[in-house]
């Protein structure tokens, strides 16, 4: 099973003079900002958006300057199928290798020390087997009108991948800590704070039930806490392993604040820069009309639309012609024990 197929590493550096790979989801939040006639200017302002709060987070209250400046690299995770055990795929060398996915590694640079501290790796979380899971096989199971039907073991090939990438050699070798995700709260779900208080994360919410989403990624090992951080208006879902609060310091937590928080203002204005704040309880809504843009240029339709088309191509080039292989390891595959949930 171990020989069956490997991992493979690659980095690219996010920053103004980003373009995006051929591989690259072209509906990721970086992906996406680095389009069209004002991709220069999107991917500045984007990053100025990021210092800003980087600092804003981190000098508090004691104003410093500019001190921290973030720097953001994509990391590119390829699983290369061994051709020996994989029989039965087609004989086309682009299927041998595929994107399984991508995610955001952060450093934050002190500019007064010149010390550069590692923050953390995941953030934004990009995979074109997720886009097959949610737009093209989640649809073929409804059946039903007024009916919503969740596939038997949806997500399960997906989390076993991921999880299995967190301990390959791969992974292990460049990162020594569990990865954190960190995207918008459910629109179907109301969010209630807790009592709980961080002095980075900011307030604690906890959800009326699990989302859809929520379950995907406990496929993935991954546990939620959601938290609202001083100056945010909306709370933030964070995906992670182990103890959110205990395995970062406070400036890692801040460099995915600031980065993930300025995504979610270009992408979800109507939750993350709205004008009023969430409140004890709080129900996201994409319909608000009780907020302001950024100038930031984001096409959120052509994004919906695409995930179809790359649902599409993850079926055609990793789904079908791998399917037994694929198969065949997930059922041997025992992925790691849960990780505790922490006292809260």
């Amino acid at each position: 099973m171990a020989n069956e197929f490997a991992f493979r590493i690659s980095t690219t550096r996010f920053d103004e003079d980003y373009t995006p790979s051929d591989s690259s989801r072209i509906t990721t939040n970086f992906a996406n900002l680095a389009r069209g006639e004002r991709r220069r200017e999107n991917l500045r302002g984007a990053l100025a958006m990021i210092d800003a709060r980087l600092n804003d987070l981190a000098r508090t209250g004691n104003p410093d300057g500019d001190r921290y400046t973030a720097e953001l690299d994509i990391v590119s995770a390829n699983l290369r199928f061994d051709t020996d055990t994989d029989e039965t795929a087609t004989d086309d060398a682009d299927d041998r290798e595929f994107p399984l996915l991508e995610v955001l590694d952060i450093h934050i640079l002190d500019r007064q020390t010149g010390e550069r501290h590692h923050g953390i790796v995941g953030n934004n979380f990009s995979s074109y087997l997720r886009d097959y899971d949610f737009s093209i096989l989640l649809p073929s199971a409804q059946q039903t009108p007024g009916a919503f039907t969740v596939p038997d073991g949806f997500g399960d090939l997906h989390g076993k991948l991921f999880q299995h990438f967190l301990e390959s050699e791969a992974y292990r070798g460049r990162f020594p800590q569990s990865p954190v995700v960190c995207i918008s709260v459910s629109t179907s779900r109301t969010y209630r704070r807790n009592g709980n208080r961080h002095p980075v994360l900011g307030v604690e919410y906890e959800q009326d039930s699990f989302s859809l989403t929520d379950e995907y990624f406990a496929k993935m090992g991954l546990q939620v806490r959601y938290f609202m951080p001083r100056g945010s208006v909306a709370p933030l879902a964070f995906y992670h392993r182990g103890d959110l609060l205990a395995d970062y310091t406070d400036l890692q937590l801040i460099g995915t604040i600031s980065t993930m928080e300025t995504f979610q203002k270009i992408y979800r204005p109507e939750i993350y820069n709205a004008t009023e704040p969430a409140g004890e309880v709080y129900r996201p809504t994409l319909e608000s009309d009780d907020f302001v843009r950024t100038d930031i240029t984001y096409d959120r339709v052509e994004r919906s639309q695409l995930a179809t088309t790359q649902g599409r191509y993850a079926e055609e080039h990793f789904v079908t012609p791998h399917r037994q292989v694929l198969s065949r390891w997930a059922a041997r595959y025992a992925a790691p024990a849960a990780p505790a949930a922490p006292t809260r």
